[in-house]
């Protein structure tokens, strides 16, 4: 191998995808506008290769529906592309495959824990928590606030972008 320079070693961050998933109660409002924000700073920060984003929900409400109108009109206006899907429910699988389980409230991680056995991988938070506060954020579906959810969500994604990334 005379001639040739040895190649350093890959950091372990770079040997394997991470893979987020959001989930709040119907996995039609807060977890895809999530999923969405997510996507969007991802392939801003060109980590596509290397950060898997998805959504789903803690309920079986809702499956199979599109992401609600006013969800889509939001992303619309603040120029985040966003695609036709449908909502499904959280699976063992997702809890295996998965490096970050992110709910919006207390109530999906309840849910979560349920799901997933007591999270013994640790791998459930709140989107929040990922910013340093103890807060959900709120159901739109609820309150009719979508942009103050939107806020929320765009904060936490940009936290979770900063401290799981090298």
């Amino acid at each position: 191998m005379r001639g040739r320079r040895r190649q350093p070693a890959k950091p372990l961050w770079l040997l394997s995808m991470a893979k987020v998933v959001f989930v709040c109660w119907g996995n039609i409002c807060r977890s895809p506008m999530a999923e969405f924000v997510m996507k969007n700073l991802v392939a801003k920060a060109g980590l596509e290769h290397l950060i898997s984003v998805s959504s789903c929900a803690a309920t079986y409400e809702e499956i199979g529906n599109d992401t609600y109108p006013p969800v889509r009109r939001l992303l619309k206006d603040k120029g985040i592309p966003f695609t036709k899907r449908e909502a499904r429910i959280f699976t063992p699988a997702d809890y295996e495959e998965s490096t970050y389980i992110i709910g919006m409230d207390d109530e999906n991680r309840r849910d979560l824990y349920r799901l997933t056995k007591g999270d013994p991988q640790k791998k459930v938070s709140l989107l929040l928590e990922w910013t340093g506060e103890n807060r959900s954020v709120a159901d739109p579906w609820y309150t009719d606030d979508y942009e103050t959810a939107y806020r929320d969500i765009r904060e936490g994604c940009a936290a979770i972008l900063k401290r799981a990334m090298p």
